[in-house]
């Protein structure tokens, strides 16, 4: 029986690799947190939306008050209410909040990004969940998996992505 030689191209690769990141991705961002920690007034958190168009997007709020064992009152720091007069408050359940992850310098690496690294993007007010795709001079692609995206940004507008669980925070490095 005669062998076959199956020739795969670094593009071959790259796109396989990008297309499994994209379905842990996917999978990530269609559960919603588990309920793992208590907040109070005033704590900053970062608030999950599931929103068509908006899911992987996180965006900074403060609680405002607790409703009940799983809804918060919060109050966001950059959306604004529909007439965009003041900032949105609004009724979001427990597992849509988590707390606000440790800054970006605390977590680089030495050489900066990779592609493949699963990062945020701090883009239309909020962190935006995706992957490093590729790299052209200082910027870098990223591919949201959500809106099937590749956008080009500098690094000072990424973080490693990050998820909360109640043993603390776990990064998502490629």
């Amino acid at each position: 029986m005669a062998r076959i030689r199956v020739r795969v191209t670094k593009e071959q690769r790259h796109q396989s690799r990008m297309a499994e990141i994209s379905t842990s991705i996917k999978s990530i961002t269609s559960k919603k947190q588990n309920i793992t920690k208590e907040f109070e007034k005033g704590d900053e958190v970062e608030v999950a939306s599931h929103e068509d168009g908006f899911v992987g997007s996180y965006y900074t709020a403060t609680i405002l008050s607790k409703l009940d064992a799983n809804h918060y009152i919060v109050k966001y720091k950059t959306m604004l209410t529909d007439d965009e007069s003041e900032l949105l408050e609004e009724v979001v359940t427990a597992g849509e909040v988590r707390p606000i992850p440790p800054h970006q310098d605390e977590t680089m690496s030495e050489k900066g990004f990779r592609v493949y690294d699963i990062v945020d993007v701090y883009a239309n007010d909020g962190w935006w969940f995706g992957c490093i795709s590729g790299k052209s001079g200082e910027e870098y692609y990223v591919y949201f998996p959500t809106t099937e995206d590749n956008i080009a940004y500098p690094s000072h507008v990424l973080r490693f992505h990050q998820e909360w669980c109640k043993c603390g925070w776990i990064s998502l490095m490629s």
